[in-house]
């Protein structure tokens, strides 16, 4: 007789812990004491995570890592209640799931990478990015090509009115 057998779990024993003794008044304040000047020690973040080229970027920048997190965490917050538009019938519904998802990869790139790849930006993606023209189309006749909300070097924004 070759059965197999399962083998029987063991029970593994969990740790208990002591309870702490309370600290006085002065073992807190030395303690205190201890913790801020190991706080004072600590050298500031160097966020190594965030590519070097935004890095130093201030806090005002539209493009400032600190910002950027606030929007990817706003994002990911609100990518998680709609998480079931996701496999929804609705064509809206899974659009709108999509076009979080992909704000949120696009957040998460631009910290790794410092490459700015969506054309929207803010918290709820409600501004625009401006192109700049750094070359410039000819017209036949030999103008330049304008177009309406991009920046030129010559002229700065062009609104399409004479300037």
């Amino acid at each position: 007789m070759n059965k197999k057998y399962a083998e029987p779990e063991q029970h593994v024993r969990k740790k208990i812990r002591k309870a702490r003794k309370p600290m006085t008044p002065e073992q807190k304040a030395a303690a205190t004491e201890r913790l801020a000047k190991a706080r004072a020690a600590k050298s500031p973040a160097q966020n190594l995570a965030i590519h070097e080229s935004i890095r130093e970027l201030n806090d005002d920048h539209w493009r400032s890592p600190t910002k950027v997190k606030t929007w990817l965490k706003y994002n990911k917050m609100l990518l998680t209640s709609i998480k079931k538009q996701s496999t929804s019938k609705e064509m809206r519904e899974r659009m709108e799931f999509q076009r979080v998802d992909t704000y949120v990869k696009n957040l998460q790139s631009y910290l790794n990478t410092g490459i700015w790849s969506d054309i929207n930006y803010g918290e709820k993606m409600e501004f625009k990015t401006k192109w700049l023209v750094v070359a410039h189309a000819y017209n036949a006749d030999g103008s330049i090509k304008r177009t309406q909300g991009h920046i030129y070097q010559d002229l700065g924004l062009y609104t399409g009115k004479e300037q």
